[in-house]
Order: structure tokens, then C-alpha cells, then sequence
């Protein structure tokens, strides 16, 4: 038993240390990259999103050769961050920070970063590694379209931001190396938007037919594109547009409508799409993206789509609140075709999984369940994968004039994340047992898992780690991430059940050691975040949630060298997680623990477990395992249920005053713990 000297820390005279929390924000980043040894440079951007399970990221690069200036001017060129900067960007060529997110001409395009690596959550440290993948674009016509030219890391450092970018931008720097450790480049981003991408759309219309701006629900393009990251600047332009043959229009009509029409025809300068309202569509009833086939004169595809506002729907079941009327006049179907073909124009093809934008108009209305009617069944969001693909697709996928419409998904690169559907309605609070801890200590942590929606939904019956539901990573002081998963996996006994409305169901987890090591291997600031996912028919739902945690460093010779142990020895997890006489290198491990002041409270329920239960011709020895267990003793209240369990499992004759003992510590205990009145429930049983 150890003793403890009790301080009035305001009456002490300590030095404070001061921390700056390092994070990178979501948005658009300016990108350019140098390689080494040539004349010539890369510019793009690197869009960063963050989501509830993680962030994801992704750039594209385009060939830039500076201008050769000659003679040199006189008086010499300012420096970039004088007044006159906005005009040595313009003499360069170079793209301007102060003008958000920049465009580039399409015929310098070169490459995809499938980013693979980057900063997620806080560091302390103002440096974290980023690696990717630098996909070659072959050629819209090439087979194949990419080439992987390899993993390249780079060691990214925040730093401060040019007077030409926005107030309070990230800007970072680092050298790009290949996977040979070769410095080949240097690497430069700083934030310009909060927005991933932007786009204007254009749109013209005939007299007569109304334009396509909203739902009359309070649906508009930015509100749609704002999910998705894409900043739209709307423009309803010509309202005259001639009608060259009657009211109804061909493709090729259409596509030279927009031809002579258009405000704006430079795609290297703005992406820009445009919609064409006409009364009627040869083709189609509805809508189309007409701009990818033998129509296309001037061979610039997915430029332009058409809608026909005097479609009238068929006044018949499925068509709900608008059958019988004129498509123009009802505007939230209007409206959601236009974002349909908008979306055929961005490269995405119809998609069924949900009642979202691109699946179609008749589908979404046959889908309508009583009492609710079409169009008010109508998903005001595109789907998850498509979300992905808006954001992370590669530029010439989306953009206006990139490659042809039509190409499989499967052969361009994209930046990976962890492929969850997030479970709405469901939420995860995770607690630290200890928001401070000595190193060398296992992180204890609470789970919840709530329904905060009005519907019964499914999730996962039991969080215990070994039923495979929970797994995370843990993001250190450096920006390094460390994953963790179940040691073991019990498969026979997972089922999902229904959460009623409000229910909670809670668990405890201990962390030490995940796939790549220690978890905790050094001191400062650590983000730990816990998901909770399962299969569900037809794909994989999942829900996190995150905490902090702060490890102290060695405060002793006795804890360095505890700590030390602890830390590098792989089977102290197995100690942990399995017990057992026969885990010698992992007792011994904890055994060192136990002598160190410090990190005895944080592993003696560890060792009381062990001794607590019988091993091959071992008998329980619940005397020793009492005199391990105080007040002092750190237990999640799974750790005190598990030990309330092995005290009625146990032969306590001759040992009441050992059981009592266990007994007292894990009432005071569950008194503050999570699920206190369960454990103090089952404690009275004892």
C-alpha cells in the first residue's frame, strides 16, 4: 500500500507549459509542387474533408512552366507579398491565393493524389506526415486511363501563410520523398477555401418555361452542393432563347443553343455548366445531359444539359401531390431533374441505393410509401458513394470537358476512407476513465452507444470488444495513427437487436497496444477515436465518436524503467486481455508495473484478475487478489463487473474475509462509475 501526500495545487509556484494545438482544417488547399533538378513546377489543389469517421483527402496537379521574362524588368519584380502581388501572380502565371479556389487548363492536367496518410484530430507537433500516391493521367483515350508511379511521403510542417492568402490559413511545407526515402521534391499547400471545389451554373431558358432554381421547399443548388463541399454560383441568365424548330428541341439544338448563348465558353478559367429550360425534349420526356455523344460538335463533352418544362405528368398513381400537372410548374421534381443531369454532367451515372439525386424521377415516384406521397419522398442529397465521388473523384472526371461521360468507376483512383455508412439516428460518446495518464498506464474508456431518433433502429446487442463490432485508431503528439481491433473475436453470439428511442447501451474498453505497437508510446496530447460498426443487408453502417488524453512523461528512474517494459513487450497485452500463468513474458511485464509507484494502480486490477481464478493445477488465491485491490486501484466498471462475476464463480469458504474486502472496494467503485446502479445491483447478490 502506497502513501499519498495531498497538495493545494494553487498554492504551488509551478511552471505552466504552454501547448499549441496543431489541426488541419477542411477545405481547399493550393497546391504546388517542385521536383528537384528541373525548371519547371506543378501548381493544384488538395481537398480535405472531414467526416464523423475520419478525414479524407485528395489533390490533382497540373504542368506549369514559368514564363521566360526577358530582359528583366526594371524596376525588378516585387516580392509576392507587396501590394502590387496580385499583379506579379498575373505575370507569372501563377495561380492567386486572394482568388479562392483556383482553375487550370485542362490541357496541363498530370496527376492524381490518392492520399493515403494526413494529419486527423490535434497534435502538439507542428509537423505530421502525409503520404500519397502520384497517379500519371495517361490520356482520356490511353488504356489504361492512370498510372501509379508509386507511394511518396512527405513530412508536412505548419507554418504561416503569405499575406495573399485568406486571414488565419493553413500553409504547410515539406519534402516530398519516394519510397526509397529520396528527397525528389518540395511540397507547399495552403488553405484558400472552406469549399473543396466551385462551380457556376449557368442557366438560359425559353419564354415560357421557368427556370430551375429551387424546390419551393427551401432546397437550392448551394444548399445541395454545400453537403457535398462544392460552392455553386448560380447564374440565371438569357430568358429569350429562340426556339429553332417548334417547342421541341433535339440534342444538337440544345448543344448549339448553348453555343451561341453561353455567357462564358472558357473552361480552363471557370467551371461551368449550363442548363437549358425548353418546353419540350425530343429524346426524353423529362431532362437530359445531352452533351457526351455524336451531338457534341465541338467535342468538349459534359458541358450542358436540357429540361423540358411542358412534360406534363400523367395525372396516375405513383405521381402523388403533382400528377396531371405541367413539369415546370412543379417545382420540386423540376428542380430535382435539373440536379439529376447536373449530375450526369459532374460524371456520375444513376445510382438506386437510396431516393437521392441521381436515381430517377419514375423510380423515386413509384418508391412512395402511404401515407407519404411523391414528391415528398424525394432524398435531398446525393448518395454516400456519390458524395465521395463529388468530392475526391480526380478533376478531370468531374469537371466540365474532362474526360468522356461513360468511363467505369473502378478505373480512375480515389482516395480511400474507411467505407462506413454512417448510422443516423445513432450516436457514440466515448469517456476517458483518466484524461491523464502516467505513460506507460492502459487507456480506460466508456462507450455509449445512443438512439437519439424517434425509430426503433438496429445496432449491435453488446460492445465488448471481443464480439468485433469496435475498433478505432489513436492519433499520437506527432500525427502519427495507430489502429486497434479486437485481440479476439467471439463469432458465434453477435447479433444485432433494435434500440428503442433513448436507449443506451455502454461498454468499457482498455487500450495498450494495436497492429503497429504501443498505442501510447510517448508523452503529450493523443486523439482516440472509437468506432462501432456492423453489416447490415446490402452494406456496412457504422458510428464513432472521439476523446482526448493526455500521457505524462516519466516522473521516476522506477517508472521510466516500468514504463519501458510495459511498452515493449508485446504480450503485456495478452496479460490484459487473456490472463494466464502460462503468458510469462507479459506477467512479467505487468509484474514491473506493479513495483513502480506509479503505474501499481493502473495494472493491479490486471494481476488480481490473474490470481483471482484457478490456472491448470493453480488454485484461486483470493486473499492475494484482495490485497491487490484498494481505493487507489484504477477499474472501468466492466473491469468491476468482470470482478463482481469471478467473486460468485469463486470458492470463498475460508476466504469471507478476502471476498468481503473485494466486496467493499467494488461497491465504493460502481458508486461512481458508469452503470452504477447495475453493478450496486449485482454486487448485493455477492
Amino acid at each position: 500500500m502506497f502513501q499519498t501526500v495531498s497538495e493545494d495545487i494553487s498554492t504551488l509556484d509551478l511552471p505552466r507549459p504552454v501547448f499549441r494545438f496543431y489541426s488541419l482544417n477542411a477545405g481547399c488547399y493550393l497546391v504546388r509542387f517542385d521536383p528537384v533538378g528541373t525548371l519547371y513546377h506543378y501548381d493544384g489543389t488538395i481537398r480535405v474533408e472531414r467526416s464523423a469517421f475520419n478525414v479524407t483527402a485528395s489533390g490533382d496537379l497540373y504542368y506549369h512552366k514559368p514564363l521566360p521574362i526577358w530582359p528583366i524588368p526594371i524596376p525588378p519584380i516585387p516580392i509576392l507579398d507587396s501590394p502590387t502581388h496580385q499583379d506579379v501572380h498575373a505575370l507569372l502565371g501563377e495561380p492567386n491565393p486572394a482568388n479562392g479556389i483556383p482553375k487550370f487548363a485542362r490541357s496541363r492536367y498530370r496527376y492524381y493524389l490518392r492520399i493515403t496518410q494526413i494529419l486527423e484530430g490535434i497534435s502538439v507537433s507542428s509537423t505530421f506526415t502525409m503520404a500519397f500516391e502520384m497517379w500519371k493521367f495517361k490520356g482520356a483515350t490511353a488504356s489504361p486511363m492512370w498510372g501509379n508511379e508509386g507511394l511518396f511521403t512527405a513530412e508536412m510542417t505548419f507554418g504561416s501563410a503569405p499575406a495573399s492568402y485568406p486571414a488565419g490559413a493553413d500553409y504547410l511545407t515539406g519534402k516530398v520523398k519516394n519510397n526509397r526515402g529520396v528527397v525528389v521534391g518540395t511540397l507547399t499547400m495552403g488553405q484558400v477555401s472552406k469549399f473543396l471545389r466551385e462551380a457556376t451554373v449557368e442557366i438560359d431558358t425559353v419564354s415560357g418555361s421557368e427556370a430551375p432554381l429551387d424546390s419551393g421547399a427551401g432546397h437550392t443548388w448551394q444548399s445541395v452542393f454545400s453537403a457535398v463541399g462544392w460552392k455553386l454560383n448560380v447564374l440565371p441568365s438569357h430568358t429569350d432563347i429562340a426556339e429553332p424548330s417548334g417547342n421541341s428541341w433535339s440534342d444538337g439544338e440544345m448543344h448549339a443553343a448553348m453555343l451561341a448563348r453561353r455567357d462564358s465558353s472558357n473552361l480552363d478559367a471557370e467551371w461551368r455548366y449550363h442548363v437549358l429550360a425548353v418546353k419540350n425534349i425530343d429524346s426524353t420526356p423529362r431532362g437530359i445531359m445531352y452533351d457526351a455523344g455524336g451531338t457534341d460538335s465541338n467535342n468538349v463533352p459534359r458541358e450542358g444539359i436540357g429540361i423540358a418544362s411542358h412534360w406534363t405528368i400523367p395525372n396516375v398513381n405513383p405521381w402523388g401531390r403533382v400528377k396531371g400537372q405541367r413539369f415546370g410548374a412543379a417545382k420540386a421534381p423540376y428542380f430535382r431533374t435539373a440536379l439529376h443531369e447536373i449530375g450526369h454532367a459532374m460524371g456520375l451515372y444513376h445510382n438506386t441505393v437510396d431516393f437521392g439525386i441521381m436515381n430517377t424521377t419514375d423510380v423515386i415516384a413509384a418508391g412512395a410509401v402511404a401515407p407519404v406521397q411523391f414528391p415528398d419522398n424525394i432524398k435531398w442529397a446525393h448518395a454516400a458513394d456519390d458524395q465521395k465521388r463529388l468530392r475526391h473523384m480526380p478533376d478531370v472526371f468531374v469537371r466540365p470537358g474532362g474526360i468522356a461521360f461513360g468511363t467505369p468507376y473502378p478505373t480512375h483512383p480515389i482516395s480511400p476512407d474507411d467505407e462506413h455508412v454512417e448510422a443516423v439516428g445513432l450516436s457514440l460518446q466515448v469517456s476517458p476513465l483518466h484524461d491523464v495518464l502516467p505513460i506507460g498506464a492502459p487507456a480506460r474508456f466508456e462507450i455509449s452507444l445512443t438512439n437519439d431518433s424517434l425509430y426503433l433502429l438496429p445496432a449491435p446487442v453488446s460492445l465488448q470488444m471481443k464480439n468485433g463490432f469496435v475498433s478505432g485508431r489513436v492519433t499520437d503528439p506527432s500525427g502519427t495513427v495507430r489502429t486497434f481491433k479486437p485481440l479476439i473475436i467471439c463469432v458465434e453470439e453477435v447479433p444485432l437487436a433494435y434500440m428503442q428511442p433513448n436507449d443506451v447501451r455502454t461498454e468499457s474498453i482498455t487500450l495498450l497496444r494495436g497492429a503497429e505497437g504501443a498505442l501510447f508510446p510517448i508523452a503529450g496530447a493523443y486523439t482516440i477515436e472509437v468506432e462501432v460498426s456492423w453489416d447490415m443487408p446490402g452494406g456496412h453502417a457504422g458510428v464513432s465518436g472521439t476523446a482526448n488524453v493526455f500521457v505524462t512523461g516519466a516522473r521516476t528512474d522506477s517508472h521510466a524503467s516500468a514504463a519501458l517494459k510495459v511498452l515493449s513487450t508485446p504480450d503485456a497485452l495478452l496479460s490484459i486481455v487473456l490472463t494466464g500463468d502460462h503468458l510469462t513474458e507479459g506477467n512479467e511485464a505487468i509484474q514491473a508495473a506493479l513495483a513502480d509507484e506509479t503505474l501499481h494502480p493502473h495494472f493491479a486490477y490486471v494481476e488480481a484478475k490473474r490470481l483471482a481464478q484457478p490456472f491448470i493445477d493453480r488454485p484461486a488465491n483470493l486473499e492475494a487478489a484482495a490485497s491487490l485491490l484498494t481505493d487507489e486501484t484504477v477499474m472501468s466498471s466492466a473491469e468491476i463487473r468482470k470482478c463482481a462475476k469471478l467473486l460468485g464463480k469463486a470458492d470463498t469458504k475460508g476466504n469471507k474475509d478476502a471476498k468481503g474486502k473485494i466486496v467493499d472496494v467494488l461497491a465504493s467503485k460502481a458508486k461512481g462509475s458508469a452503470n452504477a446502479d447495475a453493478l450496486e445491483a449485482a454486487l448485493t447478490k455477492l
